[in-house]
């Protein structure tokens, strides 16, 4: 019975830290993997490999700092991942160089996803560390394994890189879709707008998945119709067709204000004509922070 109890106060602290945590954990892996989206499945990569290491852990004094340290992997194993499916080189080492005073430089704060995707990837992880999160020094060297002058360093050519950035001229194009991408989005956007969820379940392929971030995952059109159900009732909100992270995806608005930035959105994916993945962060609009959003241009 001890036994039991323990483990389920475990399990709440657990639940506790990541309920806190998990915003802080999607702004770094968004910046580690140049996307918001992305960076949500590596969040919970990382949280799942959490919860199965955690019974089995000895007794945590950091949790914080445990989990990072895990999200922390999870993106670095991504990133090779990424790196292997397109065959990229690694990335050349930059000599070490004096570093300067580490302290805090918002030019991070202000850099796009793409933008910091530019560094190399433990440049990216000292800089999200320091200039967006506001860990310490002595915390990002315990949590990469390095010495605090070592963070330093990286600090120093992060920032210095991304300064040559801010002054490179800017592609102000506004995103485009492909003409059959947008077709298809604006096809699914004005049979929501209209209330016709009869013709938007039409659109869902037979193995159709959901994922309602944060909450729940369905699979099959029989499973996954139902889900409309809560959006045919609502009338506070409007969709229209976006970009979050140069794909195509739903905005969601509120009705009541034009002009307003978009409260989340949801993602699909296509197979031909019909819809095979709906990923949808009503419940985890923490991503919003970080994403790179346009109304879509044609």
């Amino acid at each position: 019975m001890a036994d039991r109890v323990a483990g389920g106060a475990a399990r709440s602290v657990l639940s506790e830290t990541i309920a806190r945590l998990r915003p802080r954990l999607h702004r770094y892996c968004a910046r580690m993997m140049g996307s918001a989206v992305e960076g949500e499945d590596v969040v919970q990569d990382a949280l799942l490999k959490a919860a199965e290491a955690w019974s089995n852990a000895a007794p945590i004094e950091n949790p914080d700092g445990w989990l990072f340290r895990i999200a922390h992997n999870a993106a670095l194993d991504a990133l090779r991942r990424r790196a292997r499916r397109a065959e990229l080189e690694s990335e050349d080492q930059d000599d070490m160089v004096s570093p300067r005073q580490a302290g805090f430089d918002p030019l991070a704060t202000r850099a796009s996803l793409q933008t910091l995707a530019r560094l190399p990837a433990a440049q990216r992880s000292a800089v999200t560390l320091r200039d967006v999160l506001d860990f310490s020094v002595d915390e990002i060297a315990q949590l990469l394994e390095l010495s605090p002058p070592a963070v330093k360093g990286l600090l120093q050519r992060g920032r210095q890189r991304l300064a040559e950035i801010a002054h490179e001229p800017g592609d102000m194009r506004a995103p485009q879709l492909a003409p059959a991408e947008r077709v298809r989005l604006e096809s699914y956007v004005a049979r929501f707008n209209a209330h016709d969820f009869d013709a938007v379940r039409a659109m869902l392929a037979e193995d159709v998945r959901l994922d309602l971030v944060n909450r729940l995952q369905l699979s099959g059109r029989n499973e996954v119709a139902p889900y409309f159900g809560r959006y045919d009732t609502a009338t506070h909100w409007r969709c229209a067709s976006g970009v979050v992270d140069g794909k195509p995806a739903v905005l969601m608005l509120d009705a009541q204000d034009s002009d307003g930035r978009p409260l989340y959105f949801v993602t699909l994916e296509w197979r031909g004509d019909e819809i095979v993945a709906i990923r949808d962060f009503l419940f985890a609009r923490y991503v919003l922070e970080s994403a790179d959003i346009a109304v879509s241009a044609g």
